[in-house]
């Protein structure tokens, strides 16, 4: 819950941030990109060795379809992150939801001529490669450092790609918490389904291949530490 609070505080803040100040199209894209690397990189470090840095319904989806998540903890997980998710909703909006600049509260929308469709297709590339870094990062990487560095860089990169087009959210209770608070739920949907297939289909693909590789390397098991 910490973990997701920090994130969809951060983040989104950093979006109405950024208009607060008037910065430049370029500098907004740039700022946002860095806050929202940085803050889910944090999270791993300080986080990952208690919970597994646990802060994205969405890659919890395809870790689970991965084979890496015990079922027990899943609904637990989605309860929490949405909790959390809430909870930093609430603070934005008491921060700065009186009106003007800030009263999406940093909400996810499409940009202008973007589709429902070409939206929830780019949510599932853009979430599919994230969750493939994180699931690589838990299973392969064994820094936490290095762990925080993939997967920050990685929704970093895919933010600056992405983030002109639909805002880049990658996560469900990141769209959701600014968006309910906000009272802003048009186009939400996009956000919920297109995160979630994305992250499911890498998780079936790791997992197809974790298994693969089990096989051949005679290891059954791999090492879990970070799935954020």
């Amino acid at each position: 819950m910490l973990g997701t609070y920090l994130l969809v505080f951060f983040g989104p803040g950093s979006v109405v941030a950024a208009s607060l100040w008037g910065l430049t199209s370029v500098e907004t894209l740039l700022f946002v990109a860095a806050v929202f690397g940085c803050t889910v990189a944090s999270v791993i470090l300080v986080l990952g060795r208690f919970s597994g840095a646990h802060i994205n319904p969405a890659i919890s989806v395809g870790s689970a379809v991965a084979g890496l998540l015990k079922r027990e903890l899943f609904l637990p997980y989605l309860a929490f992150q949405v909790a959390g998710a809430l909870l930093a909703g609430l603070c934005l909006k008491i921060g700065y939801g009186a009106g003007g600049l800030g009263a999406h509260l940093g909400s996810t929308e499409l940009a202008a001529g973007i589709t429902p469709i070409e939206g929830v297709a780019l949510e599932i590339v853009g979430t599919f490669f994230l969750t493939l870094s994180a699931l690589t990062a838990a299973s392969f990487v064994k820094s936490p450092v290095k762990q925080a560095a993939l997967v920050g860089g990685t929704l970093f990169v895919l933010i600056l790609l992405i983030g002109p087009l639909t805002g880049a959210s990658f996560n469900p209770a990141r769209s959701f918490g600014p968006s309910l608070l906000s009272g802003d739920l048009s186009g939400q949907l996009i956000y919920y389904v297109g995160p979630i297939i994305g992250a499911a289909s890498a998780g079936l693909i790791f997992g197809a291949l974790r298994k693969s590789y089990g096989e051949k390397s005679g290891k059954t098991k791999l090492n879990l530490v970070c799935v954020c």
